[in-house]
């Protein structure tokens, strides 16, 4: 009996996704609930399961094309015995490359397969910079320059080859078509611009006080809570106690209305190597500093597993992202339309102050609000960063 592979569904407002990789081939054997198919939605990939055990029959939709929800992927034929997995590491036929070569291993596009099939390459000797290793034009083209002893193509020419000219530009350049979370992220953030009336404004902090409480209490609340005392959830609370103290800032404009949220769900921006996502916590002004510091531990785990849900990334209220964490001293952070405002959060760095007419060295952050000017008048952002800026300076009124 044969049974269909669909597009499940993939989160509200959601219809499209594409098509990231096969994990297995059409003819080889499957597993029921075994992953099949990985999709790459807006924001979040999500893996396909096999409905039935059996043989992969048919694959209906190639890596890097877009369906829509609900769209045929592809066929099982439930209790039919199918192939073993392949494997990359298997030698290649004989006929082809001598083993252990890696031609026949290697995924090439087909600029590459060009290229290597007129220059008789053999890509065992050739090291691979793109992604997953495999090679690019530009490594080729390397290879093909090096000396004779260095590069030894599989069949010498019996002429001289000639002097190697300089590679054009465009043989050095390679093109890899945008994954749908780079798109989206695209999208929102001129969404943003072409909506909102940006505009910034700045404030600093010192991190002393901050720092000496952390300091004093880290050891006991890991080994009472099981989690590491961080930075971030004395910022998630002293931002949810100014969004309390100006509401506006944590509102959003819906037409020609103005839509004041009497919850606090913070986004908090997560990076990975797909990409900025930002999951959210959820009632934040609820959650205890180590909630806080747990439930952002584990988003930053399946972020880089890939494994946030579409509810995981919606819904927020306010948005913090934390620069600060890679290296960057100052920004002006884009708002997470439709929210109004965005706290940009930076590197603690000693800085020479003035303390009652005395100059010291203190642990400063700068801090930035991106707000939209439609929605908040330059004193509320003002006062906000104001309010952020005491809380973090004097965190024991946090606790009161």
């Amino acid at each position: 009996m044969a049974k269909e592979i669909r597009v499940p569904a993939l989160g509200e407002s959601v219809t499209e996704a594409t098509i990231a990789k096969w994990f297995k081939k059409a003819g080889e054997a499957v597993k029921a609930d075994e992953p099949l198919v990985e999709l790459e939605a807006d924001k979040v990939t999500v893996e396909v399961p096999a409905p039935a055990s059996g043989k992969l029959s048919s694959i209906s939709a190639e890596p890097g094309v877009t369906v829509n929800v609900g769209a045929l992927l592809g066929m099982i034929e439930e209790g039919a015995a199918g192939s073993a997995p392949s494997k990359l590491a298997e030698a290649p036929k004989k006929a082809e490359v001598p083993a252990p070569a890696k031609a026949a291993e290697q995924t090439l596009s087909p600029a590459v397969r060009k290229m290597v099939e007129e220059n008789k390459v053999d890509t065992a000797a050739v090291s691979g910079t793109g992604k997953d290793g495999r090679l690019t034009k530009g490594d080729v083209i390397a290879h093909l320059e090096k000396p004779a002893d260095e590069a030894k193509p599989l069949v010498i020419p019996a002429a001289p080859a000639p002097a190697a000219r300089a590679p054009s530009d465009g043989a050095r350049e390679e093109r890899v078509k945008m994954s749908r979370l780079r798109l989206t992220i695209a999208r929102r953030l001129k969404d943003a611009q072409n909506t909102a009336a940006m505009l910034t404004t700045f404030n600093e902090v010192d991190m002393t006080a901050t720092m000496a409480l952390r300091n004093q209490y880290k050891d006991l609340f890991e080994k009472k809570h099981g989690v590491k005392l961080g930075f971030m959830s004395f910022f998630v609370k002293a931002c949810i106690q100014a969004l309390k103290e100006i509401p506006a800032v944590n509102a959003e404009i819906d037409g020609d209305d103005i839509v004041y949220k009497n919850f606090y769900n913070i986004g908090v921006a997560v990076g990975t190597d797909k990409g900025l996502v930002v999951p959210v916590l959820r009632d934040a002004d609820m959650l205890s500093f180590a909630g806080i510091e747990k439930t952002i531990a584990e988003f930053g785990k399946r972020a880089r597993d890939g494994k946030l849900s579409m509810d995981d990334l919606t819904g927020g209220s306010f948005t913090i992202t934390n620069g600060g964490v890679f290296g960057s001293l100052l920004s002006t952070p884009i708002i997470n339309y439709p929210q109004v405002g965005i706290l940009g959060l930076h590197k603690t760095q000693d800085r020479p102050v003035a303390i009652d007419g005395k100059v010291e060295i203190r642990p400063m952050m700068y801090v930035a609000l991106s707000y939209d000017h439609r929605m908040i008048d330059g004193q509320q952002a003002v006062l906000f960063l104001v309010r952020f800026k005491e809380l973090m300076e004097d965190p024991a009124a946090m606790l009161l």
